[in-house]
């Protein structure tokens, strides 16, 4: 009946002439911590868009939701990605939303999906805020509401800042998991931010008390990680340690009754990058799990040994990390053994090793290293033996488009069931909420809750996103012979042309997703991926396509083992 609807067409006045009906997409998204504090309940704003299209007399194509999600990022929202991918098809005239920043509330975002809208002919309307891009008045509106909303996002980030500078300089806790304590919420005036203040946990005070004591006796980071993890000793979530992780533990003076806070500026823009010199460093209210005797002990050992490590840039090893351990599946990392020859002289043999293993030692893995040289020669021989031979090429697409269906059914049903599993988080984050509007929980029980809850659907939508990819790239893309040609010879070409070893590393891994190896240390498999990314920049049809199009275009892969 609602496809009939789409397609009519009614007359209106005098005149009898035709109007189309307009199909209009409801988008609408909340996040966690906005529906618990301020009451932005997705259904309410979903209720208010389907009566302003009955008041229009447009006809709703479809609802796109993304329940408990943030905004800031528009990757991470599936019903964002699939409205887009619709609007590709030009499945409906107007995006219309309760307010621009459910859209998104970066304005570089706002603005290329409203351009992709553009191209397709969509309009765009917000409910709230009495502008459309279906006019150049409206576009300027647009724009101009659009630099406001980043404008005040971008002030309320700072004050948080700033509050959350202002508590670390009297030495409070500003939240988070570390080893060794528990932030247990305390009261506070501030009702939007939760107050935090850390107890020591005895148990994983043990831990890190055995850390510590390690390094005074003079072992190194792998073999403390080696230590730890087969005493039994565990991280905050449960995972070995790995060298990474005790030089953290050592190195945090949160462990001697320190805060430290700021150390990496604008950490979800530049990640690591952007370490501040001069880090806020105060005394906290909590109590130390070490002595400070320990820790300046300690202190002085790694400033005694910290030196820059004489190691050759892993670049010049092109299959680290796409090179899969035989035992636990791990990526391989580079690894040395020096021998004497007969002579007396040393000679260094290099290895593809297991990177668990090199990070936390036996009690996570064995070495099951394969010689470097054997391994680089192998994959590249066999993908250039591919190039060369018009019938494997033949053989690789018959292989591949006839067993879609056969291999797509295990996808199908790995994919309904994660669905479900997806399904039955949200329904448990509902009932937590009606337990928080019903007053059976407080606010500090909610957000725990929601946040144990959140990171589970995280995991789940990870597991789902690859499966979601191969179940579309097969209906939508079809492998052929030209393509499979053009990208392996193409391939051959610019790895051979190519300057440096780290530009032949970045070709190898963004053709080839994964190498296995049999247990007679020997190479099992090589698995070639064709994707959009692939096919793109390996074929002149890739290279001739807008940037928008690249941008949001349909997910398409197919993996091929050889």
């Amino acid at each position: 009946m609602q496809a009939n609807a789409l397609e009519a067409s009614y007359f209106s006045g005098k005149d009898n002439q035709a109007v189309e009906i307009k199909r209009v997409a409801l988008y609408a998204r909340v996040s966690t911590t906005e529906q618990a504090e301020e009451g932005y309940s997705i259904d309410e704003q979903v209720r208010l868009l389907k009566l302003w299209c009955e008041r229009q007399g447009y006809v709703v194509h479809k609802e796109y939701m993304d329940r408990g999600l943030s905004g800031k990022s528009i990757n991470g929202r599936p019903a964002l990605q699939q409205l887009l991918n619709d609007a590709k098809q030009k499945e409906f005239d107007i995006v219309l939303v309760w307010k621009m920043n459910r859209l998104a509330r970066n304005i570089l975002d706002l603005l290329k999906i409203v351009n992709l809208l553009e191209q397709k002919d969509i309009a765009f309307r917000s409910y709230s805020e009495s502008y459309e891009t279906a006019t150049p008045s409206g576009k300027l509106q647009f724009h101009m509401m659009a630099a406001i909303a980043e404008f005040e996002r971008g002030n309320i980030a700072e004050n948080v800042k700033m509050g959350m500078l202002a508590r670390a300089k009297e030495g409070s806790w500003n939240g988070g998991q570390v080893l060794g304590y528990d932030s247990v919420a305390v009261t506070s005036d501030n009702k939007k931010r939760k107050s935090t203040k850390l107890v020591i946990n005895e148990k994983e005070a043990q831990t890190v008390r055995r850390i510590f004591e390690l390094y005074t006796e003079g072992h190194g980071y792998k073999s403390i990680a080696n230590k730890v993890n087969k005493e039994g000793h565990r991280s905050k979530k449960g995972n070995l340690f790995s060298i990474s992780t005790i030089k953290t533990i050592l190195t945090n003076p949160v462990y001697v009754g320190f805060i430290r806070y700021n150390v990496r500026r604008d950490w979800s823009e530049k990640r690591r990058n952007n370490i501040n010199p001069e880090p806020v460093i105060e005394k906290g209210q909590h109590e130390a799990i070490i002595s400070d005797e320990t820790w300046k002990k300690a202190q002085s050992i790694l400033k005694s040994r910290s030196r820059t490590p004489n190691r050759v840039h892993s670049g010049e090893f092109p299959l680290t990390g796409i090179l899969k351990c035989p035992a636990c599946g791990a990526g391989m990392v580079l690894g040395r053994t020096t021998n004497r020859n007969k002579d007396g002289n040393k000679r260094v043999l290099e290895y593809y090793v297991c990177g668990e293993w090199k990070n936390k030692g036996t009690a996570a893995c064995r070495s099951n290293g394969v010689r470097t040289e054997y391994a680089d020669q192998y994959v590249i021989g066999k993908v250039s033996q591919i190039t060369n031979s018009d019938k494997l090429i033949k053989d690789i697409v018959s292989r591949i488009n006839g067993g879609k269906n056969q291999k797509s059914s295990p996808f199908k049903m790995e994919y309904e069931v994660l669905k479900k599993s997806l399904s039955g988080i949200q329904t448990k984050k509902d009932k937590v909420m009606g337990l928080y509007e019903d007053g059976v929980i407080e606010k500090v029980d909610l957000v725990e809750r929601l946040e144990k809850l959140n990171e589970e659907k995280r995991i789940t939508e990870e597991r789902i996103a690859p499966l979601e990819q191969q179940l579309l790239g097969e209906g939508q893309k079809e492998v052929n012979y030209g393509m499979v040609k053009e990208v392996m010879t193409n391939f051959v070409s610019s790895y051979k042309n190519s300057i440096t070893t780290e530009q032949r590393k970045q070709l190898l891994h963004m053709l080839v997703k994964q190498i296995t190896i049999g247990k007679d240390r020997k190479i099992d498999s090589i698995q070639i991926q064709l994707n959009n990314e692939v096919v793109r920049h390996f074929t002149k049809q890739g290279e001739e396509k807008s940037s928008t199009e690249d941008d949001f275009s349909s997910p398409f892969s197919v993996l091929i083992d050889l």
